[in-house]
């Protein structure tokens, strides 16, 4: 748990020296030379984001919150999911997009909200809903909503001072090679940066699986909602899908990956009942994966793991729970 934590500021600080360095070529192009304003104008641009985030995700998922009376067994779990980790009880809402999934946001340990989709209320067992409930609120508990709500930002603004750059100059026609190499320099950063979040997206999907187990959740409920994920989302249309593209790496797992995952996740599905019981889940832990290069290829240009590799971490942490 330490090194993945580890791990998470260490790409804060890349990444945030990325955008330091950017602003600071932008900024002496334009014949500013003042360390503070750049080192104001990163934090300012960071802190929009952090003032908007919760409101451009409610808007693009249509959230709705509800109160205990509206559905008792979703609050239910919620509020004995966050006493068992110590929180605060989040906001809880419900959106009307189909791709069965759930996800978690906000700006920090009191503000946090955890929606659920229409889609997954009909699709998991009581266990499996509340074993992916204890995966959003590790993701609250461990602060890496808004840790990935500021990280996101940062190709954004690469993407668009490079696209500025190139095609319009800056406004500085006069420094015509200067405006086109800071263009240049900073689409290689919107590739870097977009990949260093990508990482950083992933390593939080396997902290967060790691803190549903340690609420008191079966490890195979959650391996056995992640199948049932991928075989609801396999089932969806590409239109449906695109619902909520912008915020997938807020979800569970990947939905437009879904029609590869789930080949590969029905070999695990031994007795062919639509779940991963125990047995398994134990048999996958004996298992050693091979992934081609493509695999590892698509997995690093995702936000979420490679599912074989995910269901591999949860069956070992099925086994130190039995030992």
């Amino acid at each position: 748990m330490f090194f993945l934590q580890l791990r998470m500021w260490l790409l804060m600080a890349v990444l945030f020296a990325i955008v330091y360095a950017v602003v600071a070529m932008v900024a002496a192009s334009m014949g500013v030379s003042n360390f503070y304003f750049y080192l104001a104008f990163s934090f300012v641009l960071m802190f929009i984001q952090y003032l908007i985030g919760p409101k451009m995700v409610e808007w693009s998922m249509r959230v709705r919150y509800i109160k205990r009376e509206d559905n008792p067994k979703i609050y239910g779990m919620v509020e004995d999911l966050a006493r068992r980790a110590n929180l605060p009880v989040p906001r809880i809402c419900i959106s009307p997009v189909a791709i069965p999934n759930a996800f978690a946001f906000g700006r920090g340990v009191r503000d946090g909200r955890v929606c659920v989709t229409e889609g997954i209320t009909r699709l998991l067992s009581d266990e499996e809903l509340k074993a992916v409930l204890g995966h959003e609120l590790t993701h609250i508990k461990s602060r890496d909503v808004l840790t990935i709500t500021l990280l996101s930002v940062i190709p954004m603004i690469m993407y668009r001072l490079a696209w500025h750059f190139l095609f319009y100059g800056g406004g500085r026609r006069d420094r015509g090679n200067n405006t086109a190499l800071i263009g240049l320099v900073a689409f290689i950063f919107y590739f870097i940066t977009n990949l260093l979040v990508l990482y950083a997206s992933r390593i939080r999907e396997y902290f967060a699986d790691r803190g549903s187990v340690e609420m008191g959740n079966r490890p195979e409920a959650l391996a056995s909602a992640l199948y049932k994920l991928v075989y609801g989302a396999a089932r969806l249309d590409k239109a449906t899908l695109k619902e909520a593209e912008g915020l997938k790496a807020f979800f569970l797992n990947d939905p437009s990956r879904a029609i590869n995952e789930i080949r590969e996740l029905s070999q695990l599905d031994l007795d062919n009942s639509g779940t991963i019981d125990p047995y398994e889940l134990a048999a996958m832990r004996n298992k050693n994966l091979h992934l081609n290069f493509g695999d590892h290829m698509m997995e690093s240009l995702s936000t979420h793991p490679n599912m074989l590799k995910r269901i591999k971490h949860l069956s070992e942490l099925a086994g130190h729970k039995l030992s």
